[in-house]
């Protein structure tokens, strides 16, 4: 990290401890957003939402490598397991500083960078299947496109000002911007197992795209889709690492400081065995995550290989820390009072995010095959 980087990544912290500590994210789980008042404005004070947007709109970053900084936020983010939709919020954001070619998309672009206004991406459809195109497709209705389709996993599309939809079109993919209470936008939200999260199923019913909010040219929108998806695939993983880290340094904690026979259970081979593997676990996710990051932003022929080898690799990774972590803690891991059972749950979904294990398998098959 760079000087810069690392005070960012110390003023973060101090946010997080002073805004929305893990106490806070427990008194927020049966509230409907989900997120303190003024959140998002004061992480935007931090730059937290700008740096995909270009200086010209209100956004900026510490480094020359925005992706880099935004990983750096989301590790800080996912290991106090902070709400909002955070990723999808950075997708929109590139989309919309990719090609703001039109006054209206600067001016969101504009206002998602200093948190004047959040959005989410609806992409994924209802069966957890992200190939763009599948959930939603726009027909032309004389001059404006019509979007039609279901949309699932939706992040925080109960509260958000903002949908990027990918669709499908008569040339190929498109990308459109509409308002997330439009008419004909119907929002259900989801019970999911991440209580520090909101999901939903998003319909579009017969909804018109104003005009200057279609993304792109009139052709494929393929290339652009690819980059995002891979900026939301590594920001994913990154704060899925920042929560596999902070719950493995409490178990070796816990197990150094919880006494059995009158001794430390982190002394007993099976123990150092298991945190030995579980390291494993961490450090190769790590260290897959520097490789894909350089991959991506540099905008490397095989970055679609590594972020999907990434999410394969970390979506298992992560399930299996906490798992292992679960058995460590023993008896007390089970309980609704300690906060392991917010990180199993984080994990678990953060796996199914963006594309399961599986999907991304499939995935690479495919790419290999191309």
């Amino acid at each position: 990290w760079t000087s810069e980087q690392t005070m960012l990544a110390e003023a973060s912290q101090r946010f997080i401890a002073e805004t929305c500590p893990l106490d806070e994210i427990r008194r927020l789980l049966d509230d409907t957003d989900g997120v303190p008042p003024g959140y998002l404005e004061q992480g935007a004070e931090l730059g937290w939402y700008g740096m995909f947007v270009p200086e010209e709109l209100g956004g900026g970053t510490v480094s020359d490598s925005p992706l880099a900084d935004a990983v750096l936020v989301a590790q800080e983010r996912g290991a106090s397991l902070q709400p909002g939709a955070f990723v999808p919020h950075h997708v929109v954001a590139y989309a919309l500083g990719y090609d703001a070619h039109e006054d209206e998309l600067a001016s969101v672009a504009e206002a998602l960078a200093i948190g004047g206004a959040t959005a989410s991406w609806a992409i994924a459809d209802s069966f957890g299947d992200w190939t763009a195109g599948r959930a939603v497709s726009a027909e032309s209705s004389g001059r404006d496109p019509v979007l039609h389709g279901c949309a699932g996993l939706v992040q925080d599309a109960h509260r958000v000002d903002w949908l990027l939809v990918s669709a499908s079109t008569g040339a190929g993919l498109g990308q459109f911007l509409v308002r997330a209470n439009a008419p004909g936008v119907v929002v259900r939200p989801l019970e999911t197992l991440d209580l520090t999260k909101r999901l939903a199923e998003v319909r579009f019913e017969g909804v018109p795209v104003e005009e200057g909010y279609v993304l792109g040219a009139t052709g494929d929108a393929t290339p652009q889709i690819e980059a995002q998806f891979q900026r939301a695939v590594v920001l994913q993983v990154a704060e899925s690492l920042g929560a596999m880290d902070a719950l493995f340094v409490r178990t070796c904690t816990y197990a150094k400081d919880r006494i059995a026979f009158g001794r430390p259970i982190g002394s007993f081979q099976a123990i150092k065995h298991l945190l030995a593997d579980l390291s494993l676990r961490v450090e190769g996710t790590r260290a897959a995550l520097a490789a894909a990051v350089e991959a991506v932003e540099s905008s490397s022929e095989d970055a679609s290989t590594i972020a999907s080898m990434l999410k394969s690799y970390a979506g298992d990774a992560g399930v299996e820390l906490a798992q292992g972590c679960l058995q460590v803690h023993g008896g007390i891991g089970f309980t609704w009072e300690h906060d392991l059972h917010l990180y199993l749950r984080r994990l678990t979904s953060d796996a199914a995010l963006f594309g399961d294990p599986i999907w991304h398998r499939e995935r690479l098959v495919a790419l290999q095959a191309a």
